[in-house]
């Protein structure tokens, strides 16, 4: 059974703790993370570190928009709306962990948040003031991709980082992107379990026998685990990023089919909750947490979702009534930013009450763990000299994290433009990527933390007007469109060469308008336009995106070609997802 609708004021009240957490300075000690002992379990939760082994300067979105029933509503919050909503305090190092708000100010305040050396001594505290066997740790996916150095090793490294930390159970998202080869051997060193309830061979490479957890129900991997947590038994379903095969190359996933599949979910719920009469159970999600939200409306039996994918850190879980009950639903951050503490008080057959809290990582807080930070020093030897070349000086923020263009891929738009000589550039909407404040170097690094992946080459190629707003139109329907499930979590196609007009709550074809070019002409439906790009999952032969970048950075041009006003927003007055409104 799910938490029930009678222990719902009391859960609001014991999970709203983050705000109460004091300011930090740089003179502060560590004492924001002495949590009160509650409950018989503890369960940790990381999620979207994207690879980032040392800590990170990570600007939270200014731009977040919720549309129709989730404006307004967590996570669509960014801001002071945020600050309000928590309860937290402004000009506090909670506000600069959790908002955009005086980003460079408080960057300079509080320091870098993050790194593995960090999170070890964390999670090592959390789990001794519990004891071990009352404790479990999780990730929620993109443990290995975002890094040149886990570009470089395919995931090897923080493999090796994982195991030290100790993950016990994980699920995935970008780790496919790798292939099946190089996901299999990762996983074959991986000490903890992968769990993905959501991913099943093809008609086809089940007839041709094709590796898979359990050939009878075609599950390429094992879809679920049951641990032992201070007597009693707690589920752990992995339920990776439903949409890898259209987000990515298919080529890297030819055997594998994907997909939310809520009702094969809820039959192994059931079976858990029936056949193994465990005590809890807890979705280990990458869907994203709109998508999660709308299946803990329809899915019963899961006590709690720790989610991922969204890179979405909001400090309070958020209770979905459904015909069992109640499902929290959290998200946890990225960039190794934040840690979830997850505190249970289980009684026999359920979850009798609940505190959470996401804790910031602040890693001058937190002395960094000596062996980790040995095997860090060790995996980074080879590649230290050439990721610390300095490319260039940050002129102003840079940034991605944002539903609309950030300074970073404003610059990789302008290295494609230049490159090329193409009108326009495309670059994707990812989610991951750091910050770099202002005066400070941009290495090799900081450009690798931005492009690397598998499917890095770049394109030129001669679109007409009407395709352009096709795609734009298409990506936006993915960020916007009313119904979760059929969003996949990334931000707006970026754009370079040209601006236009969005209205995000308008229907899908109707939302972009007003296409032009840089020098103001009209974008015309039937004309053609040369355009360049990256990270086309249809495959390329360009040089890679980070040697682009890079050769545009080392030439001196001036970093801040664009004013970020390439897109017009219409239709979101007053819309708490956009920060200084709401």
């Amino acid at each position: 059974m799910t938490i029930r609708r009678r222990d719902i004021l009391k859960l609001a009240s014991a999970a709203a703790l983050v705000g109460g957490l004091p300011r930090i300075g740089r003179a502060a000690d560590a004492g924001v993370y002495d949590l009160e002992r509650f409950g018989n379990a503890r369960i940790l939760h990381m999620t979207d570190t994207h690879a980032q082994l040392l800590p990170v300067y990570f600007r939270e979105p200014s731009v977040n928009l919720g549309i129709g029933t989730m404006q307004g509503r967590p996570p669509h919050l960014v801001g002071r709306a945020f600050l309000d909503r928590f309860e937290i305090k402004p000009d506090s190092a909670n506000a600069y962990a959790f908002t955009c708000l005086d980003f460079e100010k408080s960057a300079a305040r509080f320091g870098k948040l993050g790194g593995f050396a960090h999170l070890k001594t964390l999670i090592d505290r959390l789990r001794a003031d519990v004891g071990a066997a009352n404790s479990l740790l999780l990730d929620g996916g993109d443990l290995w991709q975002g890094s040149g150095l886990a570009n470089a090793m395919q995931g090897a490294d923080m493999v090796e980082a994982a195991n030290l930390l100790g993950i016990e159970a994980m699920t995935g998202h970008w780790e496919f992107t790798y292939g099946e080869k190089a996901l299999r051997a990762n996983l074959d060193r991986f000490k903890g379990e992968f769990l993905a309830q959501n991913v099943f061979l093809t008609e086809e490479a089940a007839f041709n026998d094709a590796p898979a957890f359990d050939a009878a129900s075609r599950r390429v991997f094992k879809p679920a685990t049951i641990k032992e947590i201070g007597g009693y038994r707690v589920a752990v379903i992995g339920q990776a990023f439903p949409y890898v095969p259209i987000a990515h190359p298919k080529r890297f996933t030819p055997d594998w089919t994907f997909g939310i599949r809520d009702d094969e979910l809820q039959k192994l719920v059931n079976s858990l909750r029936g056949n193994d009469k465990v005590d809890a159970v807890v979705l280990l999600s990458h869907n994203g947490m709109d998508v999660d939200l709308k299946l803990a409306s329809r899915v019963t039996g899961i006590d709690v979702i720790l989610g991922g994918h969204t890179h979405d850190a909001v400090p309070q879980p958020i209770p979905v009534t459904n015909a069992g009950g109640i499902t929290l639903v959290t998200n946890a951050g990225s960039n190794g930013k934040f840690l979830g503490v997850l505190d249970l008080d289980l009684a026999k057959g359920k979850v009798s009450d609940v505190r959470y809290r996401l804790l910031p990582v602040f890693s001058e807080l937190l002395k960094p763990d000596a062996a980790m930070q040995a095997l860090i020093e060790k995996l980074r030897a080879p590649y230290a000299a050439a990721y610390a070349e300095k490319t260039a000086t940050a002129d102003r923020l840079l940034y991605r994290r944002g539903n609309f263009n950030g300074t970073v891929d404003q610059l990789i738009c302008d290295a494609l433009r230049g490159e090329f000589d193409a009108e326009i550039a495309l670059s994707p909407g990812f989610r991951w990527g750091t910050s770099v404040l202002p005066g400070q170097p941009v290495t090799m690094e900081d450009v690798l933390a931005e492009t690397s992946v598998t499917y890095p080459e770049t394109y030129v190629q001669s679109m007409t007007g009407g395709q352009i707003k096709d795609i734009l139109e298409d990506v936006c329907d993915n960020l916007f469109n009313a119904d979760p499930y059929y969003q996949q979590g990334g931000d707006m196609v970026r754009v370079g060469g040209l601006s236009y007009a969005c209205a995000p709550a308008e229907a899908v074809g109707r939302r972009i308008s007003g296409l032009k070019l840089d020098n103001g002409r009209s974008i015309e439906a039937g004309k053609s336009y040369k355009v360049a790009g990256w990270a086309s999952v249809n495959e390329q032969k360009g040089a890679p995106v980070w040697d682009v970048f890079a050769k545009h950075l080392r030439a001196g041009k001036a970093l801040a070609r664009h004013n970020g006003d390439s897109v017009t927003l219409k239709g979101v007055v007053d819309n708490p997802g956009i920060a200084g409104q709401g």
